[in-house]
């Protein structure tokens, strides 16, 4: 994984940068439509490290006064399924009681690391809790939870790009691509 990206290991661009823009301009909007009236703070949490990206021009796309925050939850660990095992690797700074929390994510796929999360917050009493997803993968879902804003449903490939990983590298490409299974299997 040395060196420069190999584009040849995607097999396919499944989102193409113009349409990550155009998407997010649009959730951006619906956001502000939706948060603009409320009474109260806006805190808008991002989960690291897949959603930094996205988190980044999603609060710049609401064109709204809000507080930013970030947090580490991992069900991963180095594994391409998650294992189930939450854990929490860094928290918020701030308190969330009575303010209106989005949290701004990369990628619901079985939904469990995102329910314990969920449940985790509304305990600290924020006014709303909303989720805002840049990719839905509902075939895998595993509990009954649905994201308020979604960027884009895919099919169950391994996507990496736009914040996604594999093994922690190709975060960096501007688009959300497939990657190629001769890469994480090891077979050609």
């Amino acid at each position: 994984m040395k060196g420069l990206i190999n584009h040849d290991d995607i097999a396919k661009v499944l989102v193409s940068e113009e349409q990550i823009k155009t998407r997010i301009a649009e959730l951006g909007a619906e956001l502000r439509r939706d948060y603009a009236h409320l009474d109260g703070e806006i805190v808008l949490i991002c989960i690291l490290k897949g959603a930094v990206m996205f988190f980044a021009d999603l609060a710049r796309a609401m064109d709204l006064n809000l507080q930013m925050e970030f947090m580490g939850i991992s069900s991963y660990g180095n594994e391409r399924k998650t294992s189930g095992i939450v854990r929490i690797t860094k928290d918020i700074d701030t308190s969330i009681m009575g303010k209106h929390v989005i949290i701004a994510e990369d990628i619901m796929d079985s939904g469990l690391t995102l329910s314990h999360l969920i449940q985790l917050l509304s305990s600290r009493n924020p006014a709303s809790l909303k989720v805002c997803c840049l990719l839905d993968k509902p075939s895998r879902r595993e509990t009954d939870i649905t994201p308020d804003y979604c960027g884009f449903e895919i099919p169950n490939e391994f996507v990496v790009g736009y914040g996604l990983d594999y093994d922690g590298f190709l975060r960096n490409l501007p688009y959300v691509g497939v990657l190629k299974p001769s890469v994480y299997s090891g077979e050609e």
